[in-house]
Parts: C-alpha cells; sequence; structure tokens
C-alpha cells in the first residue's frame, strides 16, 4: 500500500464573477506519496496555483477533500489548523514581493520559528536559522542584511529556508523559478532536488510548462481548465503522451539544438494551421 501524504479527492473551487459562477478547479482528484514530488503542470488559467491555494487552506475548497496524513484539512479549526501549517509551507512565485522588506533574512527565516515555538530560547532559534542557511546556499553573514541587498536567486533561498524553518512534511513550490534567470533556475532546481534527497522532503511542484519538472519531478499531472487531463510518471509523460494537450506542451519545450527546435516550430505552426483550416 502507497504512503500517501496528501489525498486530493475531488477538489473543485468555484468563483463568483461579474454575477457568474467560473469554475476554476473542476472535481480533480490525485495523491502524493511520501518523499516523492509531484510536478502539477499548465498554462496560466488551468487551475494549478488555485489547487495550490486549496490545498494550503490558504483558499477554502467549494466542494471536496484534501487530506493531510489521512486527516482532512478542510474541517480543521483554531489550533489544529495552525499545526497543520507547520506540516504544510510555500515557496513563492516572486521572490521580491515574497519577502517583507523591513525584516533582515534572521527575522524573516526565525519567524515561523517564533509562531510555532513562541517560548523557544532564542540561541536556539539563531543556530537553527545560520543551519537553514547553510542549507540553502547562504552564509551566516548575511543574517543582518535585509533583502534588497541580495539577488532574486539569492532571495528564493532565503524564501526556501523561512518555509523549512519549522520542518514540514510537504513544501509546495508555486512556480518558484518562473520569475528568475534560466542559469538562476537550474540552481534552484538543483537545491529542492537535494532538499528532497537530503531531508525527505515532499513536493508538489507547480510549473507552467514541462521543462522545469523533467529533472525534479517523480510524477507529473497535466492541468487544462480545471481538470487534470493526464497524470503519469515523468517517462510516461515525456515518452507516451496521451493527451494532445500534453502532446502540445512537450512540443513547446525549447530544445538546445537550434536545428532541431526549428523543426519543432515549424511542425506546431503547420498543426496550428490545420486546426485552424478544420474550425472554419
Amino acid at each position: 500500500m502507497t504512503d500517501n501524504i496528501l489525498e486530493v479527492e475531488n477538489l473543485t473551487r468555484e468563483f463568483v464573477v461579474r454575477g457568474q459562477v467560473v469554475t476554476a478547479v473542476d472535481n480533480i482528484s490525485f495523491n502524493v506519496a511520501r518523499g516523492e514530488a509531484l510536478g502539477l503542470v499548465g498554462e496560466s488559467g488551468s487551475g494549478k496555483s488555485t489547487t495550490a491555494r486549496c490545498v494550503l487552506r490558504l483558499i477554502e475548497p467549494t466542494n471536496g477533500a484534501v487530506r493531510l496524513n489521512g486527516v482532512d484539512i478542510t474541517t480543521l479549526r483554531g489550533r489544529k489548523l495552525r499545526s497543520f501549517r507547520s506540516n504544510a509551507q510555500l515557496v513563492f512565485q516572486d521572490p521580491y514581493s515574497s519577502l517583507d522588506p523591513r525584516m533582515n533574512v534572521s527575522e524573516i527565516i526565525a519567524e515561523g520559528i517564533r509562531i510555532h515555538r513562541p517560548r523557544e530560547k532564542a540561541s536556539v532559534v539563531r543556530d537553527e536559522v545560520v543551519e537553514l542557511l547553510d542549507v540553502v546556499g547562504l552564509r551566516p553573514d548575511h543574517l543582518g542584511r535585509k533583502p534588497a541587498a541580495f539577488s532574486g536567486g539569492e532571495r528564493q533561498r532565503i524564501g526556501i529556508a523561512r518555509a523549512l524553518a519549522v520542518n514540514p512534511q510537504l513544501l509546495v513550490c508555486d512556480e518558484p523559478v518562473a520569475s528568475l534567470d534560466v542559469s538562476i533556475q537550474a540552481q534552484i532546481l538543483n537545491l529542492f532536488q537535494d532538499l528532497k534527497n537530503r531531508l525527505g522532503l515532499t513536493l508538489l511542484y507547480i510549473a507552467h510548462d514541462l521543462a522545469t519538472v523533467r529533472h525534479l519531478c517523480d510524477r507529473v499531472a497535466v492541468m487544462e481548465q480545471g481538470s487534470i487531463r493526464e497524470i503519469g510518471t515523468r517517462e510516461q509523460l515525456y515518452t507516451n503522451p496521451q493527451h494532445p494537450y500534453t502532446k502540445a506542451l512537450i512540443a513547446a519545450v525549447p530544445e538546445p539544438d537550434p536545428v532541431e527546435e526549428r523543426r519543432k516550430l515549424t511542425e506546431r505552426r503547420a498543426a496550428a494551421a490545420a486546426r485552424a483550416k478544420g474550425a472554419a
């Protein structure tokens, strides 16, 4: 029997926009095994970030269940909900707006520890913060600096350290490399892989394309228009995709070989033209 840390069952989230009901997430179900990295991939507006926020109880689902370690978190209130928040943490997309510019690095990382363990000694908290900086590849002399002193990649490392500070079992990463340069993206992805291996973390990794999940995620779920179109292992999706939308996402992954990239671009244009002709 698979040890699932996260179970999402028949999850639906609706919004009312200008008097009309819009379904952002439409009755989806998936599991994430302990120690696994599941990629949730789709274009903007596909519902993946709304799914992530429902999983974290940042917004309330309209219907469905979200279970962490077998407990339906949609029913939690008060102290039990606060306890859940230490077990599931979010790494934000934008490392510039997600860090308080008035706080230094030590204060940012220690904040969660002080909220969830208010009686902890200051010396213990500082030691943990220094250790977390080392884990994410930063130095102790960064402690007193504020976010403005850091690059985007360094800020994202601070955000990751902040999320790790409360020892979460599940880390939800909402497009954490989307706003970074390509060279920095690779470094952050390697960091996530290292954390997964060293700490046994479970990851729900949100991305808008298949390129960034290829080397990190064990399985991939493809979302379109609020529904999961296909879910399978990384190898299954890349070598034998079944749904047309998955095939389109794979075709859109940039190729390092310029000749191959031009060939794929020509094929995409021809396919688009054929679809347009058929619709006419």
